[in-house]
């Protein structure tokens, strides 16, 4: 049974899971009662950190115009231009045994596309959460349920999987930022 996690939460994804290698990454969300006239379209962007809390390159930013990481790690699986239905809207397939040794911190986001022109804000959107699952037994692991509401913000760092001394461990972050994309960007050193 998936371990269900609160704000702040960490879990050892090395101890608690002997053998863990291959995972998929879900996140997904609703939306609630909307009356503009635009879609609206969410996108996970997945930041590879080094030591510095930087990327080390622009290519360690993977999102809907990099999908993939030059490693192979990293894995983006597309962009779901409208969170239909219901499970996860976006995936990412990660291979912890190929991830460089120079990342130390792999950082999930939730922007939402041109939010501040379509008036858009993630206080619209409801049952977001990120899951963790086991990509060899297809066994989900870890959930977290961001149960805030996020009135003014249009970027959400929802989790990061993190090397500390030799294991790799899970955060639920769940934390809010106005700006978008470019803001993020800006705070993990990607060129824009």
């Amino acid at each position: 049974m998936a371990i269900n996690l609160q704000k702040g939460q960490k879990v050892n994804l090395t101890k608690s899971y002997k053998s863990i290698s291959k995972l998929l990454i879900g996140l997904g969300w609703d939306i609630n009662s909307y009356d503009g006239n635009f879609e609206f379209d969410l996108d996970t962007s997945i930041f590879m950190i080094g030591q510095n809390d930087k990327v080390m390159k622009d290519s360690d930013f993977i999102f809907y115009g990099n999908l993939k990481h030059d490693s192979d790690s990293v894995e983006h699986m597309g962009d779901n231009r409208t969170g239909e239905g219901d499970g996860d809207d976006e995936v990412i397939k990660i291979d912890l045994t190929k991830v460089p040794s120079e990342i130390k911190k792999i950082v999930f986001t939730t922007t939402i596309y041109d939010a501040v022109e379509r008036n858009q804000n993630f206080g619209q959107i409801s049952n977001a959460f990120i899951r963790i699952v086991d990509a060899t037994s297809n066994t989900e692991l870890l959930k977290y349920n961001l149960g805030e509401d996020f009135s003014i913000e249009t970027a959400l760092v929802v989790g990061e999987i993190y090397r500390y001394d030799n294991d790799w461990k899970f955060a639920a972050i769940g934390s809010g930022y106005s700006g978008g994309l470019k803001m993020l960007c800006q705070v993990y050193g990607v060129d824009v």
